[in-house]
């Protein structure tokens, strides 16, 4: 950590280590996504709709909720997370629970936390996928309605455990 940022982050919270180098390499890269979204619109000539369609923000959002908890929670992507997490043991229904390791690189920290928290990256699989619309408008959807139907599935599942086990319950 620079030494401005460390006399900062002391400032900040003098009792916990908060990884703010790591916070802001994290704010650095989306910002840089965000942008190289934007100039990839302009150099193709795709504009953004004025009012993205009710169809499409639905669309959008369920599968941003699926995608980011595929990423950050799903068994099969633990590698993707194993070199910034620590497995800590399931969470139920095909999920993991998992702990940010403690390695002293205060980027490293910061991007364990991101990509262990669902609700962290969702923000940037919903910029993604909204910049998707712009650019590859078919495709986007295409992707996002196979995560949607899954998300769909999920909860139709538990539903059907919850149900079997209800009727179990009662006779």
């Amino acid at each position: 950590m620079s030494a401005p940022t460390a006399r900062l982050a002391e400032r900040y919270s003098p009792h916990e280590h908060r990884p703010l180098d790591g916070y802001l390499v994290a704010m650095g890269a989306f910002g840089a996504l965000a942008a190289g979204l934007a100039a990839a619109a302009k150099i193709t000539g795709r504009r953004p709709p004025a009012r993205p369609a009710a169809t499409d923000v639905l669309l959008i959002s369920i599968a941003t909720h699926k995608l980011s908890r595929l990423l950050a929670k799903d068994a099969v992507a633990s590698p993707l997370r194993a070199p910034l997490a620590r497995y800590d043991g399931p969470a139920g229904a095909a999920e993991l629970n998992e702990n940010v390791r403690d390695q002293g690189s205060s980027v490293r920290h910061g991007l364990g936390e991101l990509i262990t928290c669902p609700f962290c990256l969702a923000v940037w699989v919903a910029t993604g996928l909204t910049g998707g619309l712009v650019l590859a408008p078919r495709l986007t959807r295409l992707a996002a309605t196979a995560l949607t139907a899954t998300a769909a599935s999920d909860f139709l599942q538990l539903a059907y455990d919850r149900a079997k086990k209800g009727a179990g319950d009662a006779g």
